[in-house]
């Protein structure tokens, strides 16, 4: 970030200004308000809706996880967050439980390790809804960059980790613009442009997209 103490005239105010320096730092301190400030309250009030409003879903859907499998019905998993802080993320557990408790390979298309009702979840994201209380803990927000595990934050190139600038969402620009149907450029791609024309009526825009989307399966895996 540019160093302040270096404005010493109007002359160099002016060529600050100009700079893309000076965007990014903009950016940056628009991103600071969003993320503590208006997003916060409104991911605050929503989440706390959503459960109660999905209370009587999510209890249905926990007994059904365990009549078919057993094991618990709530899967966690650590996932990177804002600025690199590591979170234990929430999900109704869609597969069988692995004989080897370390096999966390994200699950394809026909996967064999998928049961039943898990293809139903996944197909409408209900397997999602858990994160409701991430989003009331403040590990994530309703709408950001899908939160990342570790080991793939690892592999990341130098302008692939600016999109943990942000708060990790529910949904987000992939989520609405074809989900698995992309590549991963793309995706971190979508992100980046998110995050630097955030406002909340875009945050408002993704929500309402959201919802169609999902109910359509469109990108599901």
């Amino acid at each position: 970030m540019f160093d302040a103490t270096s404005i010493r005239d109007e002359e160099s105010v002016e060529r600050y200004s100009a700079t893309a320096e000076f965007r990014r730092d903009m950016r940056e301190a628009k991103l600071a308000v969003a993320t503590s400030g208006l997003k916060r309250a409104f991911d605050i009030v929503v989440a706390a809706f959503g459960l109660l409003l999905f209370l009587p879903l999510l209890a249905v859907v926990m007994v059904a996880i365990q009549i078919e499998s057993p094991g618990p019905a709530i899967f966690r998993q650590r996932r990177t967050g804002y600025r690199g802080q590591v979170f234990t993320i929430l999900k109704f557990r869609t597969m069988t439980v692995a004989e080897d408790a370390g096999d966390v390979r994200q699950a394809t298309k026909n996967d064999t390790r998928v049961t039943a009702a898990g293809a139903l979840l996944r197909k409408l994201s209900i397997d999602e809804l858990p994160q409701l209380w991430n989003v009331l803990r403040g590990d994530m927000s309703l709408v950001g960059p899908r939160p990342p595990i570790p080991e793939e934050v690892a592999q990341y190139k130098r302008w692939q980790r600016r999109r943990l600038a942000m708060k990790p969402g529910l949904t987000c620009l992939w989520q609405i613009s074809g989900r698995n149907d992309l590549d991963f450029d793309r995706w971190m791609q979508l992100d980046l442009e998110y995050i630097d024309s955030w406002s909340p009526l875009l945050d408002l825009k993704i929500l309402l997209k959201t919802v169609p989307v999902v109910l359509s399966g469109r990108g599901a895996s």
